[in-house]
């Protein structure tokens, strides 16, 4: 599954970081930390870094400097309001696209045969 995950989830993983700053402010080790114990293990800091910067850029988050207890402040993001709407477009798209994925699976309970 390897590689052909890492693609997958290219197109996914900013949707999954708004959910979870969704469900709390967060830094970026923080977020990474999160990623890993909902199973994205293979997920790079770097990776959620350079999300973290793009998300920014387009006014999905609000970021604020926070005291660290070591070394300089962290910057913590938090779903605003622009970043709320672009979750919902997500979860909508990714709705329409599971539903018709799995009608294409075989393999899948909710597979519908369409013979003409």
């Amino acid at each position: 599954m390897g590689k052909q995950m890492t693609e997958m989830l290219k197109g996914t993983l900013e949707g999954i970081v708004l959910a979870l700053l969704a469900e709390q402010p967060a830094y970026g080790y923080e977020i990474t930390t999160r990623l890993r114990d909902h199973g994205f293990t293979d997920t790079a800091e770097g990776t959620v870094y350079a999300l973290l910067v793009r998300i920014e850029q387009k006014n999905l988050v609000d970021v604020e400097k926070v005291p660290s207890e070591k070394g300089p402040p962290r910057k913590v993001y938090t779903l605003n309001a622009q970043g709320t709407q672009e979750l919902e477009d997500f979860w909508t798209t990714w709705s329409f696209l599971k539903t018709h994925i799995e009608q294409l699976n075989p393999r899948s309970t909710t597979h519908t045969n369409k013979e003409n």
